[in-house]
């Protein structure tokens, strides 16, 4: 078992908890003035690291752990009132942080989880450091190697529950990729790297901070068998880098961390005491930040409320209604049910369009003579549905919109807790500059329509150009959507004014997706259904 640290510190269990005496622990003492790269410490070759390209889920014995996180649940006034819970994991290079923060994941039982690692955020190399890398003559190791100001700001975003791109750093051309990778918020953030504890204003967002101590016989014996069997190295070349380059880093740059450190493990993932400890601890604070989605709060917020302004309603002219009296009726069969509810889609959808912006704009006819038009203004539209019934929405907006682009979104409901939660996106790239159809065939509570938005301004879609469309709508959900995002467009063809225990629509449409797919509706189903439970 690895001795006590030097300074002052409490053993509980298997794992050494610092106390507030524990030798200048407040972060303010730790100061990032460290010798700029390449002076007086000998460069290294990179070995210590490599970006890992994290699967987006984790399958344990009891359940399936989303590691690619979600945004997280938004109260009736589309605001989040809990940031999540962030575990900062700091040791030496084949220390098992890595390995320490699966079983943690494992342990917790919580289904949405980011794992970040460090590895992702090394800083773009000039051509000088560009050489210097590729002779094998660039520190790697070294604080000023990391973009410390991109973790932080991602770190910000991820724990307010916004959606962040990370960079793929590739180690064979020592430079970041093209491609970055979206990561979105979670009930736990977990951060892992070598510098982990190296940065004051990192240290303020993280909420523990656990250090792993390993033996740094067993980290070289780690390493040995690594670079060997992984990369081809030979045993001389692995000792000579680790006495050279990677000991003397973890020297000067990593142990003095410890001290800052709430809990410090000995033996990393073989100390399963001290795992277990933290895990409890991970578990009272969640608690205490739980986020429940509140349905009595969204049927009581708005009561009584005239339908806001930025709600657009087809003209129920006798053509509209007699579609409506069709699909309505639960003796219409499904074919008679599938063409209605398509006409009613394509005259929703131009009514839509006709919200667009436009321009005036001169043409000339063949006769030659001008023409006073109008033009549409923005730069493209896409459409994106709420899957799975408002994919049946797809085919009308393509009828109209030629080449439009299609996205969507795929929202089930936690059968525990009774919140939406995101399982699947796929949106066209620089969806931000496009005016966004957002497509679910019926709106109960609002809340996978709350979810979506949320969504789409994650992904930096003004709010102002997202347009909410529905065949039907509760008032209860547009006074949601409505309040919690004030700027989006709502657009259905008919709005009913009750939503029973259930939180199905009355007089209603019944469960849409089931009747177009001609599938059974379970016995609790809302109108919400098609996109929280699919």
């Amino acid at each position: 078992m690895s001795s006590p640290p030097a300074f002052s510190s409490v053993r509980i269990s298997g794992c050494w908890a610092l106390g507030p005496d524990g030798g200048s622990s407040s972060a303010e003492s730790l100061d990032r003035l460290y010798p700029a790269v390449g002076s007086t410490k000998p460069p290294r070759k990179r070995t210590t690291s490599q970006c890992k390209s994290e699967p987006p889920l984790l399958r344990t014995s009891k359940r399936t752990i989303y590691t690619a996180g979600r945004p997280p649940w938004y109260n009736e006034h589309g605001t989040q009132s809990k940031e999540a819970f962030v575990i900062g994991l700091g040791g030496g290079s084949a220390s098992g942080k890595t390995t320490v923060a699966t079983m943690i994941i494992e342990a917790l039982d919580v289904p949405w989880v980011v794992l970040l690692s460090m590895d992702s955020f090394y800083k773009v190399l000039t051509k000088q450091q560009q050489e210097q890398a590729a002779n094998n003559d660039f520190n790697f190791d070294h604080p000023d190697a990391f973009d410390f100001d991109l973790i932080i700001a991602t770190l910000k975003k991820l724990k307010q529950g916004k959606s962040v791109k990370i960079p793929i750093y590739d180690f064979t051309t020592h430079s970041r990729k093209k491609e970055w990778k979206t990561l979105y918020g979670a009930n736990v953030i977990i951060f892992e790297g070598i510098m982990a504890f190296a940065d004051k204003e990192l240290l303020k967002l993280l909420d523990l901070k656990i250090f792993v101590d390993t033996d740094s016989d067993i980290r070289l014996v780690r390493r040995l068998r690594r670079d060997i069997s992984e990369r081809g190295r030979d045993i001389e070349g692995v000792i000579k880098q680790y006495n050279k380059f990677v000991k003397p880093a973890f020297d000067q740059y990593i142990q003095p961390t410890m001290r800052l450190a709430d809990i410090v493990v000995p033996r990393g993932s073989g100390n399963t005491v001290a795992i277990d400890l933290i895990v409890q601890h991970v578990h009272s604070q969640l608690e205490e930040r739980k986020l429940r989605w509140d349905m009595a709060a969204l049927a009581s917020a708005h009561q009584c409320h005239p339908l806001p302004q930025t709600l657009s309603v087809l003209k129920s002219t006798p053509q509209v209604r007699g579609m409506h009296t069709i699909i309505r009726n639960k003796e219409t069969s499904r074919d008679e049910f599938i063409f209605y509810s398509k006409r009613l889609m394509r005259l929703l959808i131009e009514h839509a369009l006709s919200l667009l912006p436009f321009q005036s704009c001169t043409v000339q006819t063949p006769q030659g003579h001008d023409y006073e038009g109008r033009t549409y203004s923005g730069k493209q539209i896409t459409g994106v549905s709420i899957l799975r019934a408002g994919e049946t929405m797809e085919p009308a907006l393509r009828a109209v919109c030629k080449d439009v682009r299609i996205g969507t979104i795929l929202i089930q409901t936690n059968c525990n807790t009774g919140e939406p939660e995101l399982h699947y996106l796929r949106l066209p790239k620089d969806i931000s500059e496009d005016h966004v159809i957002l497509m679910d065939c019926t709106v109960s509570t609002g809340a996978a329509a709350m979810m979506a938005v949320r969504v789409l301004l994650d992904h930096d879609v003004p709010e102002d150009k997202i347009f909410l469309l529905s065949l039907l709508m509760a008032e209860m959900g547009v006074h949601s959507v409505a309040y919690a995002f004030p700027r989006v467009k709502i657009i259905t063809t008919a709005v009913d004014k009750k939503v029973n225990d259930l939180f199905r629509i009355i007089p209603g449409i019944g469960n849409f997706g089931d009747r177009y797919f001609g599938t059974d509706a379970p016995p609790d189903w809302s109108d919400d259904e098609d996109a929280l439970s699919t």
